[in-house]
């Protein structure tokens, strides 16, 4: 029993080391959210300086009466028993003046653009509420959201992919409930099982997804999917699922898409951790299909970031050359910049797209819904569906116009850094 008592000391001790080194490359690297992310990293940094002055046990003066405790930590290396906890504490009370002291310099910047008050991107909805169900089982599961309050009779439809491990709704909630509060049923394939999905297998996965959709949408309870008007949009590997929905739609049975938006494609094979498995062959090969296939007159916006370190453009620049085909009217190339002109930072990185709902583990990889989501990709978005459901708004998508390239100002008046627009 004592043996076991002492190495649950050791373990504790060690686990407040790590906790301690954590908690400082949280601090400096990953939080760069609002203020009260770092007032929080300082509470956790004040808990755990307490954790290891409790820890340590005393070394001046009188030698206390000997305790159970005491005899125990006797036991453990003086190293573990003394350093440790000594570290620990240091390392929490620097993490505890970082988070301060940023949350000193960040506080008085200008703020970001919130959402605009109307036009695409904007705040006004047709409809109060979303419903949602789901559909099927596995990597062939489904989730539908329709408009609610008031109920219509019909509605077009959005095929929604998302990106690499992100099968849950979740990780794009409010982008989603943004596209069906403006009047459309979102079907949102899982298309993947786990991270040992093979690649191989998404496209046919999220095409049966679709179809479990369609299906449970025309029962009686359900608002009829308008199959005339459909689009596209995916992020990172759903933006190339995207494409090969819309390029292979009549093969695998699903609507054909009018408007395609893929926001960071990135094929596997193109990713970083895809290229080094693509060299030994792990099912890692490049899934994108060819963009040729696209039908004239669909609508397309390939939207990549300069701060996308883990697909880049590569995958963009690819599925650009393959849609040449399609007039230069109908089609652009949109880079979003980062502006770190206030505080939180516009950072166009890889996970940009992802809208997380509230508590999401996802939120604490950017700063929330921000800007590049309002003027970015919503609006483009919002454009694009509306210029190809009821030809409007088309200069807020298309055009390399002011009202596309536009991101908003920061609460002192300068404007956020401009998309960059390519047409040919």
């Amino acid at each position: 029993m004592g043996r076991i008592r002492r190495w649950g000391v050791t373990v504790f001790a060690a686990l407040l080391l790590v906790c301690g080194i954590a908690l400082i490359w949280c601090a400096v690297i990953v939080i760069r959210g609002p203020v009260y992310r770092h007032l929080l990293t300082g509470l956790v940094g004040s808990l755990l300086a307490l954790a290891g002055l409790w820890i340590e046990p005393r070394t001046r003066g009188a030698p206390p009466e000997p305790t159970t405790r005491r005899r125990r930590l006797r036991k453990v290396p003086r190293l573990i028993r003394v350093s440790l906890p000594r570290v620990v504490f240091a390392a929490s009370l620097l993490a505890l003046v970082i988070s301060l002291g940023r949350v000193a310099v960040l506080s008085g910047r200008p703020d970001p653009p919130g959402q605009p008050l109307s036009g695409p991107g904007g705040a006004v909805y047709e409809h109060a509420a979303v419903r949602v169900t789901r559909v099927g089982r596995g990597a062939e599961k489904a989730w539908i959201f329709e408009p609610a309050e008031p109920a219509v009779e019909t509605a077009p439809v959005i095929l929604f992919l998302h990106g690499w491990s992100l099968w849950g709704p979740n990780a794009y909630r409010r982008w989603i409930e943004h596209l069906a509060r403006r009047g459309n049923i979102v079907i949102y394939p899982k298309y993947q099982a786990s991270l040992l999905s093979l690649p191989t297998r998404m496209t046919a996965n999220a095409a049966t997804g679709v179809r479990h959709a369609l299906t449970r949408l025309g029962e009686v309870d359900h608002i009829t999917p308008d199959l005339d008007r459909v689009a596209a949009v995916g992020h990172s590997l759903g933006g190339v699922i995207a494409v090969n929905l819309t390029a292979n739609a009549v093969e695998l049975d699903v609507p054909q898409a009018r408007a395609l938006m893929c926001v960071q494609p990135g094929d596997p094979s193109h990713a970083r951790f895809g290229r080094t498995l693509a060299k030994v062959d792990l099912q890692f090969k490049m899934i994108l299909s060819d963009c040729s296939t696209i039908p004239p007159g669909t609508l397309v916006l390939v939207v990549v970031s300069d701060r996308d370190r883990v697909v880049q453009d590569v995958t963009g620049r690819i599925i650009w050359d393959g849609i040449r085909h399609l007039p230069a009217a109908e089609r652009d190339y949109v880079t979003v910049v980062s502006d770190y002109h206030g505080y939180p930072r516009l950072k166009a990185v890889h996970l940009m797209a992802a809208a997380p709902a509230r508590h999401s583990i996802v939120d604490w990889t950017k700063a929330g819904t921000d800007a590049l989501d309002y003027c970015g990709t919503w609006k483009l978005f919002d454009g694009l569906t509306d210029a190809a459901f009821y030809g409007r708004n088309r200069q807020y998508a298309l055009g390399n116009t002011p009202e596309q390239r536009h991101m908003g100002k920061w609460s002192d008046g300068t404007p956020v850094k401009e998309l960059e627009v390519m047409e040919k």
